[in-house]
């Protein structure tokens, strides 16, 4: 189920929070490096220890000082590549398969967080979410986190039963 919130990202009491990076870890926008400051010393010192990734792919690490336990990275940009919507869909994907083999039941994403306008970043996290095969238990809930009603309007559109 995809559930809609106003809160921070950093609070909020899920299993694993999305945060997009680029091909090193490196925050991509404003919402990645607030969670890696409230992520704390812990936080960066497992982003420190990790080498280049491929863009598209997703990767779980501890939560340093986060509400989470885990943060869901999705690698969406590198030296040479913006993000687009086809790195940050295949990332989702990705990320969604990693909450499966993790069995992580809850996971959160801001809105705003994915480098991407927010009616696309809406689109891709509903549509990724519920398009995943039928066989995948987890995560059972998507809490998609919003900072205005502007925000709640660009994602609303996309939300289906199942949905609020």
């Amino acid at each position: 189920m995809i559930r809609i919130v106003e809160d921070d990202l950093a609070n909020l009491p899920v299993a694993a929070v999305v945060r997009a990076a680029d091909e090193y870890l490196a925050p991509v926008g404003p919402q990645s490096a607030a969670l890696d400051a409230r992520g704390g010393d812990r936080l960066a010192r497992v982003l420190a220890a990790q080498a280049p990734l491929e863009i598209g792919s997703a990767v779980i690490t501890q939560a340093g000082d986060l509400a989470a336990e885990f943060v869901l990275h999705v690698i969406v940009q590198g030296e040479t590549r913006q993000a687009s919507r086809d790195t940050v869909h295949k990332a989702l994907i990705s990320a969604w398969h990693r909450a499966e083999a993790w069995q992580l039941g809850a996971v959160g994403a801001a809105l705003g967080g994915l480098a991407l306008p927010l009616e696309e970043s809406a689109l891709l996290l509903v549509e990724t979410f519920q398009d995943r095969p039928g066989d995948l238990v987890f995560p059972a809930d998507l809490y998609v986190v919003i900072a205005s009603s502007g925000e709640r309007s660009a994602i609303e559109p996309f939300l289906g039963n199942g949905s609020r």
